[in-house]
């Protein structure tokens, strides 16, 4: 067989050998084992696809159609990965149900056919693709992806937007929290289901099959993203975020709502203003809650409802005047401003950069200079 090597070729072949390596090391990653254990199925299952495009790049589907009908292919199986791989990482006492395989029983199907069909001979194989397979069973195959993909997406999307939230109401230092990192990778994967539904459409509109087939690189883009996030992501292992969990109705409420006593907003701030429980850089709403004897939900909902704020905006708020009033003494003199910075509560200067600009208007150094 011969393998006329090209720039697309390379890259593809670089791109599958770095999938299957990045998922060897996540499988056996110490930290989030169990969700990079699920990112590393997912990393296998887009680069077996990925082998079906590189066999059309490099021609060899061209050369030996024996190769067709290998089973490679579990693209069903994108959609629930993803979304589980969202609801393990964000959760570290995330459960594997039994009932969860029901979500995998269109790609045990698909791999069935595959199994099935490699197992029978290349005059059945052929008679299989153009009775069945080319008119049928192929856009059933590429149509329901798409469609699986597309919800387990907006799932994931929905995931991780309660997720923030959370985040926003149980910890003060969220800046290894945010996972901004997988929000762009469903934004990645956001652009793979509109290419494949301009796709959908030459297909089986125009009968184009390939000509346009820009969702090859993008899986391949996503796969290296993928591997390189997973890798690089924080120890979640603190993180117990349940979606059942947070109510719509949970920020901000209005006071009318929520019946909030004075005495029990008093108790909440002394434990700022005379306990300065915000100093401590990962205090979270737990902690405060054992601080004060209450349960972590009544002190949500007194801080959310009683002071109008999210928790990480109001041990942050502490933080700032804690910085400014600083500034004012003669703390620069002994300290740099990311000294002070950390003296008070902070830890991330990236963090404390951005939050003292949402609360000043102000960069730190700017407001030193005018003080």
């Amino acid at each position: 067989m011969k393998i006329e090597f090209s720039v697309d070729v390379l890259v593809g072949l670089f791109i599958i050998n770095v999938g299957f390596f990045a998922a060897g090391l996540l499988w056996f990653s110490a930290y989030n084992r169990q969700a990079n254990r699920f990112l590393a199925c997912l990393m296998v299952a887009l680069s077996c696809w990925l082998i079906d495009g590189f066999f059309r790049v490099a021609g060899i589907y061209q050369q030996n159609a024996n190769l067709y009908f290998l089973p490679i292919f579990y693209s069903f199986a994108f959609g629930p990965l993803i979304y589980i791989y969202v609801n393990s990482l964000t959760n570290s006492a995330f459960q594997f149900k039994r009932s969860y395989w029901w979500h995998f029983l269109p790609v045990a199907v698909q791999a069935g056919l595959y199994l099935f069909l490699t197992l029978q001979s290349y005059e059945f194989r052929n008679w299989f693709w153009n009775n069945i397979h080319y008119p049928y069973t192929y856009s059933i195959e590429f149509d329901g992806t798409w469609i699986s993909l597309l919800i387990y997406l907006l799932l994931s999307l929905r995931l991780l937007r309660n997720y923030s939230r959370y985040v926003q109401e149980n910890f003060s230092e969220t800046s290894q929290l945010t996972l901004r990192w997988l929000r762009i990778l469903l934004v990645i994967i956001a652009l793979v289901c509109g290419q494949w539904a301009i796709e959908l459409i030459l297909r089986h509109r125009f009968n184009l099959y390939f000509q346009y087939d820009y969702s090859y690189w993008l899986l391949g883009l996503l796969l290296i993203m993928l591997g390189t996030a997973g890798l690089q992501q924080t120890n979640l292992a603190n993180v117990q975020f349940r979606d059942e969990a947070i109510p719509d109705s949970l920020p901000l409420l209005p006071k009318s709502e929520v019946q909030i006593s004075p005495e029990q907003v008093d108790q909440v701030r002394r434990a700022m203003d005379t306990d300065k429980l915000y100093l401590n850089p990962t205090l979270t709403l737990t902690e405060l809650a054992r601080h004060l004897g209450l349960n972590p939900k009544v002190v949500s909902l007194i801080i959310n409802a009683g002071i109008g704020q999210s928790f990480n905006n109001f041990v942050n708020s502490y933080r700032i005047s804690e910085v400014k009033q600083r500034l004012r003494t003669d703390d620069l003199t002994r300290f740099t401003l990311l000294g002070i910075a950390f003296e008070s509560g902070f830890n991330s200067k990236t963090t404390f950069n951005r939050i003292f600009k949402e609360h000043t208007g102000q960069s730190p150094s700017e407001y030193a200079g005018q003080t």
